[in-house]
């Protein structure tokens, strides 16, 4: 398996298993300790390892939503609880998903160790809610571990992506409708905002998803054959304990 299969293979996994604890509801009631909702624990625990940041530091990393939603909930979410602490407390709630979920699944050490080499590879350079997530402290045990370098890895891609979508001449408001038109309005945009997609815009889409393999291809390429087998059957095995979406 060279690296383009890798990635073809591992990223559209990884891109469901990684985001499966968000509206868990263990993940949920770990939010309600802090007094906050579903929605604003995800915002503020998905972005409270940026800091005690003003709402455009959080909208240049998650890019997609609606920069007023981003505006509305951050900063209310920031006055009921302290950023970092959420933070930590939603990768905590990783763990915590991963050691339900994941306890019975076999080759998470060989897996952990493939994703950790993947990890130490990457050059976090623009990559702001990647680099944020990866400074935070891992947890040891096995299916704790594989649960919360799935979120990482995918938080890699995602990072990328939207450097890849922008590069490529697509707004994120366009870029997120073509990916996700069910979304569209939970993401804060308005039916009247709905853009109209030409062959032009799925180009420049397919030309961003290709981006995107080349910016994270590098990281990848650090394992060898053995590696590489144990991570895509590591991915594939986190993928069917979750039941998400391959």
């Amino acid at each position: 398996m060279d690296t383009p299969e890798l990635i073809a293979d591992t990223s559209p996994r990884l891109y469901s298993a990684g985001a499966a604890f968000y509206f868990d509801q263990a993940t949920l009631a770990r939010g309600k300790e802090l007094g906050l909702d579903g929605f604003r624990f995800y915002f503020l625990g998905r972005g409270g390892v940026l800091g005690d940041v003003e709402w455009p530091v959080v909208y240049s990393a998650f890019g997609y939503f609606k920069p007023t939603l981003v505006q509305s909930i951050w900063d209310s979410a920031r006055q009921i609880a302290d950023p970092r602490a959420a933070g930590r407390a939603h990768y905590q709630a990783c763990a915590e998903f991963g050691r339900t979920r994941l306890g019975d699944v076999g080759g998470l050490e060989a897996f952990c160790s493939a994703a950790e080499a993947v990890n130490g590879a990457i050059d976090a350079a623009g990559l702001s809610l990647y680099a944020a997530l990866s400074a935070e402290p891992r947890v040891d045990d096995p299916p704790g571990r594989a649960m919360q370098l799935a979120a990482l890895l995918r938080e890699h891609r995602g990072s990328a992506h939207l450097l890849a979508v922008l590069a490529s001449g697509l707004s994120v408001q366009e870029a997120h409708y073509m990916r996700r038109p069910g979304d569209f309005t939970t993401f804060g945009w308005a039916e009247d905002e709905t853009p109209v997609i030409t062959d032009d815009h799925r180009a420049r889409q397919a030309a961003a998803e290709a981006l995107t393999d080349t910016l994270v291809s590098p990281a990848y390429e650090v394992l060898d054959g053995g590696e590489r087998r144990a991570f895509a059957d590591g991915v594939a095995a986190i993928s069917a304990a979750l039941g998400t979406p391959a």
